[in-house]
């Protein structure tokens, strides 16, 4: 039996997020029906970690076992055969046993795609929309705190019993006309995470919160009324970074 590493994209939009759900309406589920019309056998797949409903991907990684015996390529075109072309898988790679979508990852990188006004109808499902005036630079400059290894927890829409303390080694904007996009990298991400930044961010851009108050919030390690969570659209998982 063979493990297979592959990269999935998908459009979030009308999935329950990327993890199995009762209702069998995830990205996870459809991935694991369609392998077992392939395969003819029940198969689970893991992936890098879970993406919350509406928010996308364009670099999911997840593996399964299972025997395979032609070409990587004719693997990943069957399974696209019976995938929804809101799914999409980009590659198929024969890796070793020992890796694990999600133990193995060593960094992740997510966007936020945010659209300055009202996104046009093809792009809505792609861009948050922010119909008031931000300060981008304050973003910027607020971020900027947010390097390096901290304790997130004022940050988590729910703590767990994941590890609170992240290195986060890039944060940065970019702005293209109307359209502002937010880079996090990091060694982990928990639980809307990435959105409780951004909605956070966004009062900072908007004048509601300085950037040194955003600073003390990350300090003081208690979420506060000034956290909100930013809407799933616009979100994007774009790469999981492994060794080698």
């Amino acid at each position: 039996m063979s493990r297979w590493k592959c990269l999935c994209a998908y459009d979030g939009t009308d999935f329950a997020g990327w993890q199995t759900q009762p209702t069998l309406d995830a990205v996870q589920d459809v991935i694991e029906a369609a392998l077992r019309k392939l395969l003819k056998i029940s198969i689970r797949i893991h992936g890098s970690g879970r993406t919350d409903a509406g928010v996308h991907a364009s670099g999911q990684v997840f593996h399964f076992d299972a025997d395979w015996k032609h070409d990587t390529s004719v693997l990943m075109k069957a399974m696209n055969t019976h995938l929804p072309d809101t799914i999409r898988v980009l590659s198929v790679t024969d890796i070793s046993s020992e890796f694990h979508a999600r133990y193995s990852a060593r960094r992740k990188r997510y966007e936020y795609q945010i659209f300055l006004g009202h996104a046009d109808p093809f792009e809505t499902r792609y861009w948050l929309s922010v119909p008031y005036a931000l300060d981008v630079d304050l973003m910027t400059e607020a971020g900027q705190c947010l390097l390096g290894e901290h304790d997130f927890s004022a940050f988590v829409a729910e703590l767990d019993k994941e590890n609170p303390v992240k290195e986060l080694s890039r944060f940065d904007t970019s702005l293209v006309g109307n359209y502002l996009v937010l880079t996090f990298e990091a060694s982990g991400f928990m639980y809307k995470m990435v959105r409780s930044l951004t909605g956070a961010l966004l009062k900072v851009g908007s004048g509601k919160l300085s950037p040194q108050a955003f600073a003390e919030i990350l300090k003081s390690r208690v979420r506060t009324k000034d956290v909100v969570t930013a809407g799933p659209r616009g979100l994007f998982l774009k790469e999981v970074f492994y060794d080698g």
